[in-house]
């Protein structure tokens, strides 16, 4: 990459200390995983979800199914009480 602000165009992932580009399927997995571990570890309490009041309301409505439906956690807030 060149530039002090060039984009991201591929998912990295940590290896030993060391970011390295990953395939999509490969950086998914590794962010379930970790998902995954710490519900296991902490509890679905321990997991929370912000969603944005720009985002339309299908995109806040899958945020808090994904939140209470696969998590288990009622842990969502909004910005659209402020």
């Amino acid at each position: 990459m060149t530039g002090k602000y060039t984009r991201l165009t591929r998912p990295l992932v940590r290896d030993g200390g060391i970011l390295r580009e990953a395939t999509w399927d490969e950086a998914l997995d590794r962010a379930a995983e970790g998902l995954r571990a710490a519900v296991d570890r902490h509890g679905p309490r321990s997991f929370g979800m912000f969603s944005c009041s720009k985002a339309t309301n299908e995109v806040n409505y899958l945020a808090q199914k994904f939140a209470r439906a696969v998590v288990g956690s009622n842990n969502i807030d909004s910005c659209n009480r402020t």
